[in-house]
């Protein structure tokens, strides 16, 4: 098993640090080039965590330059939270507005799990609708979009920006891994959009509704297992999910868990993730459902840990250039044989789903291709 060098080690201390709000020694990962772990940091998109976690160093000084860099940083952060909320809010009103009725799912909603929602560094503006309101959403953005957008039908995503934002319309929750998976995400779906599970964010004198916190747990487990399969996992996605499950420990319904992750077929990912939740990220013991101590699950977390820190948050360490060297088949094909390697190489940790999940991953790869997307 690949060990981890000082400077990642003091990495994951100052994660540990900032999630939970506990002490930091760093004395025993000395010597520690501090710039890289600020790049350990920006590859895994959690400056901000890291930032907290600095704050509670107790056994050593952390550099001056290095932690005004990270001070910089993070006003940045709050900054692009601040406004990237502000449009959230005006959009959705307008949409409202418009009969568009929409569910804000994963990203700044989730940030509100968060001991300091306002340092979690934002990524894009995801938005959950049923096939009616996806339908009228599109024509809606349509008209205001400053880009070209772009769809996929499988999944039905719709991409654009608006007002220098990302924006995404998720017309469903299907990660393209099974058949049952996408059953069971369809039918929390419709939990969501049609039978209005949801739960509310006051923000900034706009109400936004998110999934309510039984639905919302899976929702951003499937999302991250999706993006493992694909080779893209990074340590901010397994961090919203601890602190969603610390945030909603005392009301989640765990006979309702259960039989959910057992009808998706995800209960071996979930246990190895709740492992490595513990045993890397210092994820309280108490607040982890289906938890397992049994050693073949710490042997899959440490696997799962040197695959974390190898990709980066979305694949940011991996080589992406084909997508603009090369015409559309061509980098089609490079994507399906990388898509194919990943999921060998994580056969070495779930080698029974790698052989489930294959045929549907080969299947919505070719549709994406034929349909020219």
């Amino acid at each position: 098993m690949q060990s981890l060098d000082n400077n990642t080690q003091a990495f994951l201390a100052l994660v540990r640090g900032g999630l939970w709000e506990k002490d930091v020694r760093l004395s025993k990962y000395e010597p520690i080039d501090y710039s890289r772990v600020l790049t350990l940091a920006e590859e895994q998109s959690v400056v901000g965590l890291v930032a907290a976690g600095i704050e509670y160093v107790v056994d050593v000084k952390v550099p001056k330059e290095i932690v005004l860099q990270f001070v910089g940083s993070t006003l940045q952060i709050e900054q692009r939270n601040q406004a990237m909320n502000h449009f959230i809010g005006v959009t959705l009103d307008k949409m409202k507005d418009a009969g568009i009725e929409a569910v804000l799912i994963k990203g700044q909603g989730v940030a509100q799990c968060y001991v300091q929602p306002e340092w979690r560094s934002a990524g894009d503006v995801d938005l959950l609708l049923n096939d009616e309101n996806y339908v009228r959403g599109k024509a809606f953005l349509k008209g205001i979009s400053e880009t070209e957008p772009e769809e996929y039908s499988f999944n039905k995503e719709y991409i654009t920006t608006v007002g220098g934002w990302c924006l995404e319309l998720h017309g469903s929750l299907k990660c393209g891994l099974s058949a049952a998976l996408n059953r069971e995400v369809d039918a929390i779906q419709k939990e969501i959009c049609d039978n209005h599970h949801v739960r509310y964010w006051e923000n900034g004198g706009n109400v936004i509704p998110l999934p309510e916190e039984n639905d919302d747990v899976i929702v951003i487990f499937t999302h991250f297992i999706k993006h493992f399969y694909k080779g893209e996992l990074g340590l901010r996605q397994i961090c919203d999910w601890c602190r969603s499950l610390w945030m909603f420990r005392e009301t989640i319904d765990l006979p309702l868990l259960e039989k959910r992750l057992r009808t998706m077929g995800l209960v071996n990912e979930w246990k190895a993730f709740a492992t490595y939740a513990i045993e890397h990220l210092g994820m309280p013991k108490d607040a982890m459902p289906l938890y397992s101590a049994d050693t073949k699950w710490i042997r899959k977390a440490e696997k799962i840990q040197n695959f974390i820190v190898k990709v980066g948050n979305f694949g940011h360490n991996e080589d992406g250039s084909y997508f603009t060297k090369y015409p559309f088949l061509v980098r089609k094909t490079i994507s399906m044989f990388r898509r194919v390697g990943v999921m060998f190489r994580h056969s070495r940790i779930f080698p029974l789903s790698t052989i489930k999940f294959m045929p549907h991953v080969l299947f919505t790869g070719l549709w994406s291709a034929a349909k020219g997307e």
